[in-house]
């Protein structure tokens, strides 16, 4: 619970444990099943590879590349903490600095500390069993999570991988490829653009610069997003008269200012990019490599669409996870526009540095991205400047 510095803010190993207690269990597999199922999602994603760097005419660098590694819903778990740990630093740190201004006792921080950590592991448990896979961007590689020489590692979540192959009934190799060609694209992205990852920790790092620290204003938002997920009335009236409610209610809210808000559109914007790219690369390439992919595609979207339970839709839009939704749906748009437009080299032109990723706005309105970035240019596969 204690470092050089004092008690901690958050209890991270609490967090662990909490979140390991909670895990919902996975699906039922014999030893022979699950080593099997490793094999192939690790087989899968070297072919993946192949497949998308062709696609999107990426190529990262050797020195870029970045493990891939099949893990389970503990595992998921321990290198998300790991992740929050070293992201939330310099924030965790101001909170300290501002408590001990004030004279907060270590008993009373120690206190604070285990109850974030259990909190962030009932959120922890609550995401191990949804996410199929993720590009772990920031987290610290260690001895049983090892990363690349620039940081990040893919993984990819073997029980959630099998549970949702069974539900939807689809044909378990063909589910497994087509979920790693959809992660290796994001895993292309970032060893493939050097400055991606860095130009998004600086705005992550801004955002959380920017979060104000008064608890009255906490108790504040924390009421306005309450009331706003209850007034369930109140926002189907602002959807059915075209109003924008699509970064309202989550907890992202409740410690944005106006200086956030700049940039949380432009996360959104990048994020919506990142995700609708995958998707599009991963119906492009999908067709060749993957058979049932139109009965996997349709089967996936009726259970996006349909969600679960209300109190688990719910919790989604406290999350924000129904904004990720909108990303997917978003930016496969996006890209699917500019592709048609200019071609795959042309597209390739929104990796050449930060000012050529599309606005929020732009997302919306991919023309506006393709006058700014292209100007008079027109026609398919225009050369212009990649990521390679």
């Amino acid at each position: 619970m204690t470092s050089l510095g004092g008690p901690q803010m958050v209890d991270w190993n609490l967090a662990v444990t909490t979140a390991t207690r909670l895990l919902r269990p996975g699906p039922e597999v014999s030893r022979d099943e699950a080593r099997a199922v490793v094999a192939e999602l690790r087989a899968h994603a070297a072919s993946a590879e192949e497949h998308v760097r062709a696609y999107t005419r990426m190529s990262p660098p050797p020195s870029a590349d970045t493990p891939v590694l099949v893990v389970d819903r503990p595992g998921w778990v321990r290198a998300n903490v790991a992740g929050f740990r070293s992201l939330l630093a310099p924030l965790l740190d101001k909170m300290r600095d501002r408590r001990n201004e004030g004279g907060s006792s270590s008993i009373v921080t120690a206190l604070g500390g285990k109850v974030t950590g259990a909190e962030l592991g009932v959120l922890l448990s609550f995401l191990s069993s949804r996410v199929l896979g993720q590009y772990e961007t920031f987290a610290p590689p260690s001895r049983e999570l090892p990363g690349g020489s620039g940081g990040g590692r893919l993984l990819l979540v073997a029980p959630n991988i099998v549970h949702v192959e069974r539900e939807l009934g689809v044909d378990p190799r063909d589910f497994r490829l087509w979920v790693t060609l959809h992660e290796e694209t994001h895993r292309t992205q970032f060893t493939g653009v050097p400055w991606l990852r860095d130009h998004l920790e600086n705005e992550i790092r801004g955002f959380l610069d920017e979060t104000e620290l008064d608890p009255g204003h906490f108790a504040d938002r924390l009421g306005e997003t309450v009331r706003s997920l209850l007034d369930r009335d109140g926002r189907e009236k602002k959807a059915a008269e075209g109003a924008d409610d699509e970064d309202g209610g989550s907890l992202v809210e409740l410690v944005q200012t106006p200086a956030q808000r700049e940039i949380l559109g432009r996360l959104t914007a990048v994020m919506s990019l990142l995700e609708g790219h995958a998707d599009y690369v991963m119906d492009g390439v999908g067709p060749a490599v993957v058979p049932s992919v139109g009965e996997i595609r349709e089967k996936f979207q009726e259970r996006r669409a349909k969600g679960a339970s209300r109190i688990d839709l719910a919790l989604r839009r406290l999350l924000g996870l129904d904004a990720k939704l909108r990303q997917y749906r978003d930016g496969e748009r996006f890209v699917r526009a500019v592709v048609d437009e200019t071609g795959m080299d042309g597209f390739n032109r929104v990796w050449t540095s930060p000012n050529t990723l599309p606005t929020k706005r732009e997302i919306h309105h991919p023309a506006e991205w393709i006058a700014r970035v292209h100007g008079d240019e027109t026609g398919p596969d225009t050369p212009g400047d990649t990521a390679n």
